[in-house]
């Protein structure tokens, strides 16, 4: 199964580029604080745009994967993992075995075990829908594979979320309280405290959750947030849910 890069932000990137390189030409001598905006515009946006144009292949087959994209390039063969998960924020990742490639950065952690792992591939880029991949990688892997987006209550109130930090994303803080708040239901709270943490969550969405020059995924957040609201929701009792007169 071959995926393919997905190309939402392009067309945004390039009227972006655009935009500040027409502003820069027209700036006049004394505007410097427009000058910067749109130099500061161009910059972000020529960043999406040479990441999107960078070459990518992602192929999944009966001998393991074939990867070419930033910061990893190669084939892998199954047998050099020892465990490959899609965690609750829609990341592929791989625990290495013996036999894998020296010099991959170690940047995420299996969501189970929490064995330091490689991101192989963020599947909000590509695409083909999380299902389909996981369907792929579920056949092909040879049982190395967990798909560890729908977790237990109980291993939700323990596992650690590594959102990535951009140059411009949710606010850290306020991602963290929410997700803390959540968490510490789950583990500690009552059904009044589960319900009170998911509204809370969905009033901060509902509210729109602060945007910072440096924060979190939001893409990410958004998907673990989803999860954790369903989360607090399956363990209601079934008392507490209404019934039908």
């Amino acid at each position: 199964m071959e995926l393919h890069r997905s190309r939402g932000n392009l067309p945004l990137a390039i009227i972006c580029v655009a935009a500040g390189v027409m502003v820069l030409g027209v700036a006049v001598e004394g505007s410097l604080l427009r000058m910067l905006v749109a130099l500061g515009v161009v910059l972000i946006a020529g960043r999406v745009l040479v990441g999107a144009l960078r070459p990518f292949r992602f192929v999944i087959g009966p001998e393991g994967l074939d990867v070419r994209r930033p910061g990893l390039r190669g084939t892998y063969r199954w047998e050099q993992f020892e465990a490959l998960a899609v965690d609750e924020s829609a990341r592929l990742v791989g625990v290495p075995a013996a036999g894998f490639p020296p010099g991959v950065r170690i940047t995420a952690r299996h969501p189970r075990d929490h064995r330091p792992a490689v991101e192989l591939l963020d599947l909000h880029q590509v695409r083909e829908q999380p299902d389909e991949v996981v369907a792929a990688l579920t056949r092909w892997s040879g049982g190395r594979f967990t798909d560890a987006r729908t977790l237990s209550a109980g291993e939700f109130a323990t596992t650690t979320f590594a959102f990535t930090r951009g140059l411009r994303g949710y606010d850290m803080r306020e991602v963290d309280r929410l997700v803390g708040r959540a968490q510490d239901a789950l583990a500690h709270g009552g059904d009044a405290e589960r319900r009170a943490a998911r509204a809370e969550i969905e009033q901060a969405r509902a509210a729109g959750l602060e945007v910072a020059l440096r924060g979190y995924d939001s893409a990410q957040v958004d998907a673990a947030l989803d999860a954790l609201c369903a989360a607090l929701t399956d363990t209601d009792t079934p008392t507490d849910r209404t019934t039908p007169a």
